[in-house]
């Protein structure tokens, strides 16, 4: 059964404003007058891709039959923050905790890998939407929304201790590679390809 706690409701809360904040900082070049105009688009776009990443590492968890729980990290957020001022953002707001005994080092590979996957999802959602979209002149929102996502995939599966790569890779070096391949391959596409067909 999927719960949520309380504190874990709030350290969403938090983590997606925040973040939503940082990306909104940067993509609005640091002008602080349109990052707060945009924050309310900002928090729609970048934080359907923060709360299903890891809603996918809870939901996965407790499929196994673990509890998982979403706890935010200060120090994290305060990165965010301070990265996105130099024009990045150290995108690590915080992480799905698992409780359990016996974890087998499959289940939380593919655990860890259900975030990721779950951005690489939705930055090809997004860039299939883009001809629906420049109809209805959201061609922005859809590069966006693919821009955003296919980023967080990638940032994730760098293989630091702290993010997802580091236990996709020890469970399976291939299956990391062919997902940091694939989600380099959207970012790229969303960064600079976008354009192209923009040009059409």
């Amino acid at each position: 059964m999927v719960k949520f706690t309380a504190r874990e409701i709030r350290d969403i809360i938090i983590s997606l404003l925040v973040i939503s904040l940082a990306f909104d900082y940067i993509i609005n070049g640091r002008d602080l007058d349109a990052t707060i105009a945009n924050f309310g688009y900002m928090v729609v776009v970048v934080g359907f891709g923060f709360v299903l990443h890891e809603l996918a590492h809870k939901f996965t968890a407790i499929r196994y039959g673990y509890w998982a729980e979403y706890k935010m990290w200060f120090q994290g957020l305060i990165l965010a923050l301070i990265t996105s001022y130099f024009g990045f953002v150290f995108a690590a707001p915080g992480a799905v905790y698992i409780h359990g005994y016996n974890i087998k080092k499959s289940e939380n590979g593919i655990i860890s890998l259900a975030g990721p996957a779950t951005n690489i999802i939705l930055a090809v959602l997004f860039l299939m939407a883009m001809p629906l979209a420049a109809q209805y002149n959201l061609l922005g929102l859809a590069v966006l929304g693919a821009t955003i996502n296919s980023f967080l995939a990638v940032f994730n599966l760098i293989p630091l201790v702290v993010l997802d790569g580091a236990k996709i890779f020890r469970w399976n070096p291939l299956i990391w590679i062919a997902s940091m391949v694939l989600a380099l391959i959207l970012l790229a596409y969303s960064l600079f390809g976008v354009h192209i067909f923009s040009m059409l």
